[in-house]
């Protein structure tokens, strides 16, 4: 389970292929505190470390998570948005997430306002039901909170400092990011779901 809250970055060292199976090798501040087994946030992607050398760390992800994900996209030299996993006790600075991406997103807008920055993405809109005005969703890692939405597109407005401490600065029309919906939205529709007469 994650915030959405950003911790660092971390920049992809090198790609190997195996199979159907992309093996992700990442360097970052974070890697003297990992432990092989722990699962982080990557991009708001949760992969299991599965290996540690030096400053760098290996995750893998397999070919479900390839489909569903941006992880395809990447490419040596990219950063990525990282968090490890909430600890019982800390406080809750975003929202629940969970690292499991819903669908992918694409940027259709992004615009300089006053030194803040407003976006615009379109998604699936097989997902329409799970976002409303003012709830919370997952871009890319980063726990935000929606406005003017529609039946495949919504608006996030990003401050000066999550715009230079995470991704968003890469991110610009036509850009792919991974998109998770907020979990309590995903329980409600499935409760009423069950609970409809056929």
């Amino acid at each position: 389970m994650f915030t959405g809250i950003i911790e660092n970055r971390g920049l992809i060292q090198r790609i190997e292929k195996h199979g159907a199976n992309y093996d992700f090798w990442i360097q970052s501040a974070l890697t003297p505190e990992l432990k092989v087994d722990q699962s982080l946030a990557h991009n708001g992607t949760c992969l299991t470390v599965v290996e540690i050398s030096g400053d760098h760390y290996k995750v893998t992800a397999v070919a479900e998570t390839l489909a569903k994900t941006c992880l395809g996209d990447w490419k040596a030299g990219d950063t990525i948005n990282l968090e490890r996993a909430l600890k019982m006790g800390d406080r809750l600075d975003g929202h629940f997430v969970q690292g499991h991406v819903d669908a992918v997103a694409t940027c259709t807008g992004r615009e300089d306002v006053h030194g803040s920055w407003l976006f615009q993405f379109n998604f699936p809109e097989a997902f329409a039901s799970l976002i409303v005005e003012k709830g919370s969703v997952c871009i890319d890692g980063v726990s935000l909170t929606l406005f003017d939405i529609g039946r495949d597109q919504f608006h996030v407005a990003i401050i000066p400092y999550t715009f230079e401490h995470t991704g968003f600065m890469n991110i610009s029309p036509g850009s792919r990011v991974n998109i998770e919906f907020d979990i309590l939205g995903k329980y409600l529709l499935r409760q009423q779901n069950l609970l409809s007469p056929e």
